[in-house]
């Protein structure tokens, strides 16, 4: 989903729940798609609040709840204790390995773990709708370290 189509969709979801399009909902949304994924609300409020100081904390929070609820953006948890958010895309599917050292992410696509679940589900008489895989443990630089 675009830029535009986000925006727009975000617009049109805050007419149906009664709420404004406010100038700070705006700069959020356009903070958190420049960012990347994986933010926590301390991350991107403390990204916003280098340019925007007048921008609290709770906004932010909601702001982000609010694109959950949308569905721009999916809540991610990691083992950290903090909810994390990243754009949801519509057609694209990633995993995650996760650092439980120094809590780096890196998403990764393999069609083999793909087949490979289809298969196994297959032979369970079992339909996926969607799934997550987390693989946790030490990165390169983590590793080396220990």
């Amino acid at each position: 989903m675009g830029k535009s189509n986000t925006k727009s969709k975000f617009k049109d979801f805050l007419l149906t729940q009664g709420l404004k399009s406010t100038n700070q909902r705006e700069l959020i949304l356009e903070e958190f798609l420049r960012a990347g994924s994986h933010l926590s609300t301390e991350d991107l409020y403390l990204r916003l609040r280098m340019k925007n100081p007048r921008i609290g904390y709770a906004t932010v929070h909601r702001t982000l709840k609010l694109f959950a609820e949308c569905g721009i953006a999916e809540q991610r948890h990691f083992g950290d204790g903090q909810a994390r958010y990243e754009a949801s895309a519509q057609d694209e599917h990633h995993d995650h390995l996760i650092c439980i050292s120094c809590g780096k992410i890196v998403e990764f696509e393999d069609s083999r773990i793909e087949e490979l679940q289809m298969e196994v589900a297959g032979e369970h008489g079992f339909s996926i709708e969607r799934h997550r895989l987390e693989l946790y443990g030490y990165c390169s630089s983590c590793s080396t370290s220990i």
